[in-house]
């Protein structure tokens, strides 16, 4: 009897000292959990409240966080601006053409690299990804010589050409990554029901990797819809940029308009949040399966 309680007090000991050090471990979790959160939504609570405020109290002292008069007259004058709305109209159409093309030639360039061999291939693989490696403002001036060459200095479908050869890199790698992980089986079985390689990848192989593309179409979207460089270098046409020029060169002659700058970097991010919100669980999953498995 006395063994068994001894034996019983260590246990109940141990267990007790193993729950205190998992509940200091979650504590500390929490507790880095929030910093982060605070430090991520801070900017743009400031932002928030910046855009709610006449333009003469964004540097008013002492700083409040809390604007002393409320207006909305920033979000009016932006939305009912035809100039800023044009940028958001170039934002949409040229992301969203971006997003298809990278999407489409990705899923076909990624299907052909992970089922087929020839010659070649890996020397193409490399290339894909080396191309991620070189530094965007290198590619600054042949880009602009290039466009200009062939009369796309100026136009939309010259920021198409220009950012879906950013987004493809990315879009192949990451739909081979995922190609690499779905069954070949799959693919014997169709061509046994009389498919070809073609309808095979579109109905049977794409389906089950929603995911994967669902991840790429948003990181596409994103990356074209951020891109300030290379707009301010291929358009001079104030009617082509897009939104972060357009946040860029909204500023008077000598004092910046911060209350409109702010709101129209809260609408413009709007888009994008909620794009990323309704794809989250898709995305995740498509960038740890892509990329673990690829």
């Amino acid at each position: 009897m006395d063994n068994t309680f001894k034996s019983n007090r260590i246990n109940r000991h141990f267990k007790s000292k193993g729950e205190k050090r998992e509940m200091k471990s979650k504590a500390k979790t929490y507790v880095i959990l929030v910093l982060s959160s605070i430090l991520v939504i801070f900017p743009v609570a400031w932002m928030l409240s910046v855009s709610v405020r006449p333009n003469n109290q964004v540097f008013e002292y002492p700083a409040s966080f809390i604007p002393t008069t409320f207006t909305l007259e920033a979000y009016i004058n932006v939305l009912s601006n035809n100039r800023y709305l044009k940028y958001f109209l170039n934002s949409y159409i040229i992301g969203m053409i971006v997003t298809i093309v990278s999407t489409v030639i990705g899923i076909m360039a990624g299907y052909g690299l992970s089922r087929y061999k020839y010659k070649g291939k890996k020397v193409f693989s490399m290339f894909v990804v080396a191309t991620q490696t070189v530094p965007k403002v290198a590619l600054l001036i042949p880009f602009f010589i290039m466009m200009t060459t062939l009369k796309l200095y100026n136009t939309r479908i010259g920021l198409i050409v220009t950012y879906t050869s950013f987004a493809l890199p990315y879009a192949i790698v990451m739909m081979q990554g995922y190609f690499n992980s779905v069954s070949t089986e799959l693919d014997e079985a169709a061509m046994i029901d009389g498919l070809s390689p073609f309808q095979t990848l579109w109905r049977i192989i794409v389906p089950v990797t929603i995911p994967a593309i669902i991840s790429t179409m948003i990181y596409t979207f994103i990356l074209s819809w951020n891109e300030f460089i290379f707009v301010m270098t291929l358009i001079q046409d104030d009617a082509l940029r897009t939104i972060p020029v357009g946040i860029a060169m909204m500023k008077g002659e000598t004092t910046y308009q911060w209350n409109m700058m702010m709101s129209m970097s809260l609408i413009g991010s709007v888009p994008v949040l909620i794009l990323y919100l309704i794809g989250q669980r898709y995305f995740i999953s498509g960038l740890s399966d892509g990329s673990v498995k690829g």
